[in-house]
C-alpha cells in the first residue's frame, strides 16, 4: 500500500521546510502543486499550456486539470511509495477528487498533518523576507539577516523585497488562505486524518512533533 500524506499551513508557517524535511526521512516523494504548474508551464506541455490559457485569463485553473498534472507526476518511479502532497489539495471538492485518483495508485490519503501558528508569528516570519536578484537566495530581516543591509552574502547582488513578502500583502494572504482552508480542515478532521502541530516553535521542534504524529 503506497502512503500519502497531504500537508497543510499556511504562508510563514514553515511548511515548505518541513516538506522537505518529511521527504528525506520518509523516502516520500514531496510533490509541490506550485512547482508542479511552474514545471509544467516551462516546459511546455499540452497540460501547461491548457492552464497557462486559464491564468492568462485570471481564471483559476480547473481541478481537472490539476489533478492530470498530479496523476502524471505520481506515476513516477520516484513516488512508487508516495508522497508528500504540498498545496492540494485546497477544497472538499479536490479532496474528494484526489482520493478517486489515488485509489488508481492503490493509495489513500493517510494523514494530514495541518501546520498551524498565530496569524502575529506568520506575519512576521514571512513579512521580513529579502530576496537576491541573482539566484533567488532568500534572507530574513530578523531570522536570517544578511552579513551586509541589502546585499547578499553568496554573490553580492541586491536584496529586493517581493510584493507578495511585504507585510500588507502577507497579512490578506493568510487570511484568505485560513478563510479558504477552514472547509478542507473540517472535511479531514471529520474523518479523523487531521493531526494539528504547533508551527510556532523551533523547526527541529516541529519535525520532532510531526515525525511522533504520523508514526501513530
Amino acid at each position: 500500500m503506497t502512503t500519502f500524506i497531504v500537508l497543510l499551513g499556511p504562508p510563514g508557517v514553515g511548511k515548505g521546510t518541513q516538506a522537505k524535511i518529511l521527504a528525506e526521512t520518509t523516502n516520500l516523494a514531496h510533490v509541490s502543486s506550485g512547482d508542479l504548474f511552474r514545471e509544467n508551464i516551462k516546459n511546455q506541455t499540452d497540460l501547461g499550456k491548457l492552464a497557462k490559457s486559464y491564468m492568462d485569463k485570471g481564471e483559476l485553473v480547473p481541478d481537472d486539470v490539476t489533478i492530470k498534472m498530479i496523476r502524471d507526476r505520481i506515476s513516477r518511479p520516484d513516488c512508487s511509495l508516495g508522497a508528500i502532497l504540498d498545496g492540494f489539495p485546497r477544497t472538499p471538492a479536490q479532496a474528494e477528487a484526489l482520493e478517486a485518483m489515488l485509489a488508481e495508485f492503490n493509495g489513500q490519503v493517510d494523514a494530514v498533518p495541518y501546520i498551524t501558528a498565530a496569524e502575529s508569528v506568520l506575519v512576521e516570519r514571512t513579512g521580513g523576507r529579502f530576496t537576491c536578484r541573482a539566484n533567488g537566495h532568500i534572507y530574513h530581516q530578523t531570522f536570517n539577516p544578511p552579513k551586509k543591509n541589502g546585499i547578499c552574502d553568496i554573490d553580492g547582488s541586491e536584496l529586493y523585497q517581493r510584493d507578495d513578502d511585504k507585510v500588507e500583502t502577507v497579512t490578506v494572504r493568510i487570511r484568505v488562505y485560513l478563510e479558504q482552508t477552514i472547509p478542507l480542515v473540517e472535511y479531514y478532521r471529520k474523518l479523523g486524518k487531521l493531526i494539528e502541530i504547533n508551527g510556532a516553535q523551533a523547526v527541529e521542534q516541529v519535525t520532532k512533533d510531526l515525525l511522533a504524529a504520523l508514526k501513530k
